[in-house]
């Protein structure tokens, strides 16, 4: 993460009229150089620390001020816990079906599926969502250590 992209998100958040207090700073700040798709009890464990007297709410909070400023998205899959992307660019996302590790994954939008979506059932579509799931590396050589 560069100091840059931080920059850019206080400025944003700063012009949305939003106060800058040291745990949303960490928040952000956490998010941004994390590089992987955390929960909010991820985040307030990795953050408690540093701001002891911070709750899981705290967290919470800033993350919704986060996501209303389109800072970052969040992540929902099935049951489990939210998740959050500082990445608000159109990508995909793959899961490990054991750890539940996401990594970002790139390819090109595929604005043809919501057209065709479009024509054939006459949704007016918003979005999509595409999910590939397999096992990550660290799973699978965990899995051949066990064999």
């Amino acid at each position: 993460m560069s100091e840059k992209h931080l920059n850019e998100a206080i400025h944003t958040l700063k012009e949305s009229g939003v106060r800058i207090t040291p745990q949303r700073h960490a928040v952000l700040e956490y998010l941004l150089n994390s590089g992987v798709h955390p929960t909010a009890d991820e985040i307030y464990k990795a953050l408690e620390g540093k701001f002891p007297n911070m709750s899981v709410a705290t967290v919470y909070n800033n993350l919704r001020v986060l996501r209303e400023n389109g800072l970052i998205r969040e992540l929902t899959y099935g049951d489990s816990s939210s998740r959050f992307d500082c990445n608000t660019t159109e990508h995909y996302h793959i899961i490990c079906d054991e750890c539940g590790k996401i990594v970002d994954f790139h390819y090109p939008s595929l604005d043809e599926v919501e057209s065709l979506a479009e024509q054939v059932t006459g949704f007016d579509v918003s979005r999509h969502r595409m999910e590939i799931y397999g096992t990550c590396e660290i799973c699978q050589s965990l899995e051949t250590t066990k064999h």
